[in-house]
């Protein structure tokens, strides 16, 4: 085997296009155009070489990210990852970053996951303060509590019933009535029927802190020979062993990547049309129902204009209702919009959010925008007297493709038939929430060790057409 040479940046800068436009590709294509935002800070450069690893991943976003940390820490293996890009020019770079678990249900596939998730990120934040470190520095960390907040008589029972499940389930809930809720959220407009459900002991995290840490602690193994980075490196085909049919490796645009142990695919919303084109070059057929559903977010830097002291977020987003008679074209494929509202670290006003089927289209759609603005103007009469226009020099906006499954469950474990190589992927909006207990089952997948959250609501043969 040749040795792998990696140079890595000191000092990683994050630079964030908020208007990153993906080419209209081939839905299988897994190539960024060159309008691809540039992160000078932090890239690895490798010459192109025939290397070996234990553990290949594929895909650079928040899951890709964790799940090679947690091979790297919790055993010997070696990791390699790659992307067509660099990490958060997809779906983790446009995230809100809530840890909540005010609008989950207690006994749902994906609580157990969540739940475990959550208690992991806890315990990093901890373990950061125990090692002297400031988790609001290296992770924009926030116990921020978050609210549900209904606006009427059905929605108000409807929270009451949900914290009674969350109490049973052993969160601490507590249901707010319009007085204390006004009392939480001075600036929110609460009427008689207001009502919201409170978890005081929700968190917040700024994805773009948090994956430079999670690069910076796996560069930490790239020394040892244990971790190297292959970025801005589009993977091009399985490589498959003649002897046994098993997936050996992949090849890159630039590197041939062999594998001892496990290809893992966390490719996000483009998994499906990865895994069914790298297949159809063996003449087998494997669809994955993962499609992309963008999203816009709006973020105002430094906005001292509204003063939140929680998380929030409208009862409507358990919904999702959709709008009609917007002025776009492509308004027709379901959108819709609900408030969620919360201040990050560093006082940023971060407002959404909006979910759409346009394909991969990443392109800006001020409609959409402008109908987040007002539809948080129905919430917080205060921003009602600013127009957006006159916030243009600290407006931003995020857009992502969430990786949507039709049943609402990632799919994460071994494709069958294939005993090495393990989809993680389909999380939608829920990515940087559920990554750590992601990456968690996946190494115990590979390692064969006893698993903490049954996977088996997210086994890949349930969603194979």
């Amino acid at each position: 085997m040749m040795t792998s040479h990696s140079t890595f940046l000191s000092n990683p800068t994050l630079i964030h296009r908020h208007n990153t436009t993906l080419t209209s590709i081939h839905p299988c294509a897994y190539s960024w155009n060159d309008k691809t935002p540039v992160n000078r800070g932090r890239f690895s450069v490798s010459r192109s070489l025939s290397q070996a690893y234990d553990v290949v991943i594929v895909g650079a976003g928040v899951i890709g990210l964790t799940i090679a940390r947690h091979f790297l820490v919790s055993s010997d293996l070696s990791v390699a990852i790659v992307d067509k890009a660099v990490p958060c020019s997809g779906a983790t770079g446009a995230g809100q970053g809530n840890l909540w678990m005010v609008h989950k249900t207690p006994g749902s596939a994906t609580w157990d996951l969540t739940w475990r998730s959550h208690q992991l990120w806890k315990m990093l934040a901890q373990s950061l303060e125990e090692q002297g470190l400031d988790p609001i520095v290296e992770l924009g960390w926030k116990k921020c509590g978050s609210l549900l907040i209904g606006r009427m008589d059905a929605e108000s029972e409807m929270l009451k019933g949900r914290v009674k499940q969350l109490c049973e389930a052993g969160l601490k809930a507590e249901y707010l009535c319009s007085s204390d809720l006004f009392k939480e959220e001075p600036e929110l407009l609460v009427d008689k029927d207001s009502a919201a459900a409170f978890l005081p002991d929700d968190c917040q995290l700024d994805a773009y802190h948090t994956v430079a840490y999670i690069e910076k602690t796996n560069r930490n193994f790239a020394s040892k020979g244990r971790y190297t980075e292959f970025y801005n490196d589009p993977v091009k085909c399985f490589i498959r062993s003649d002897s046994n049919g098993e997936v050996k490796g992949v090849q890159t645009s630039k590197n041939t990547l062999y594998s001892k142990k496990a290809v893992i695919v966390a490719a996000g919303c483009w998994t499906g049309c990865l895994i069914q084109e790298l297949f159809r070059n063996w003449g087998m057929e494997l669809y994955v129902p993962v499609r992309p559903r963008k999203g816009h977010l709006l973020v105002l830097e430094n906005f001292n204009f509204l003063r939140l002291n929680h998380g929030l977020m409208e009862a409507d987003y358990l919904n999702h209702p959709t709008i009609s008679g917007l002025e776009s074209s492509n308004h027709e494929q379901n959108l819709s919009v609900s408030m969620v509202a919360n201040i990050d670290a560093v006082g940023n006003l971060l407002l959404g959010s909006s979910r759409e089927f346009v394909g991969f289209n990443t392109d800006l759609d001020e409609s959409v925008v402008s109908y987040i603005w007002k539809r948080a103007g129905e919430f917080f009469p205060k921003l009602k007297t600013l127009s957006l226009s006159d916030l243009s020099a600290s407006r931003k906006v995020r857009i992502g493709l969430r990786p949507y499954m039709p049943d609402g469950k990632p799919v994460i474990g071994p494709v069958p038939g294939l005993s090495n190589v393990y989809l993680a992927a389909g999380h939608e909006g829920n990515g940087l929430s559920m990554a750590l207990g992601t990456a968690e089952m996946v190494v115990e997948m590979v390692l064969g060790y006893p698993g903490k959250v049954d996977s088996t609501p997210f086994d890949v043969y349930q969603v194979l057409d």
